[in-house]
């Protein structure tokens, strides 16, 4: 998420939706992670690029390092839950105490989602949140200043230029 987050934040939301969901399809594509929960990541990612979005674009340095770190872990945990509650209803089967009963109350089986999702949170959304945070506060104002002269060298915000029609000669044979 380090590079998806920061990335997004300088090249704005739609490059960041763009970002997330390609880099995920990509990745299942060279990994052979292609499967029923592939749509899932995809969209999932797409939105965690351009949530960056809801950081106000006026705050920079120490403070804007922070927010960012403050949402890299909470994009990671909420990756997290939406990837359980697709995972969750057919993963367990319907004979553990953590499996979603058809018919139940909807309490009851939040109760056990949140429960399935704390165990499962442990191996992959507390280190992903984890790692996420320390990479932000560590490499994230030296990587945002990069982008930022990437972003200006490469000119990606330029405005287009068009000429009148008048202007362009046509070549009659």
């Amino acid at each position: 998420w380090f590079a998806l987050i920061l990335a997004s934040r300088v090249m704005g939301p739609t490059f960041g939706f763009l970002l997330g969901s390609l880099s995920m399809t990509l990745s299942a594509l060279l990994t052979g992670g292609i499967g029923p929960w592939l749509a899932y990541q995809v969209f999932a990612a797409a939105l965690v690029g351009a949530g960056v979005a809801i950081i106000p674009s006026r705050i920079s340095g120490k403070l804007e390092i922070a927010l960012l770190a403050l949402y890299g872990a909470l994009a990671s945990e909420v990756f997290g839950i939406a990837m359980d509650l697709q995972f969750w209803p057919w993963s367990l089967g319907s004979s553990t105490n953590l499996s979603y009963r058809a018919g139940a109350p909807v309490t009851e089986n939040l109760s056990h989602f949140f429960q399935y999702h704390f165990l499962s949170a442990l191996a992959w959304d507390i280190p992903r949140a984890t790692i996420t945070v320390i990479l932000i506060a560590i490499a994230g104002k030296p990587a945002l200043n990069a982008l930022r002269r990437a972003r200006h060298k490469a000119a990606f915000l330029s405005a287009a230029q068009f000429k009148e029609l008048s202007d362009v000669r046509l070549n009659h044979r």
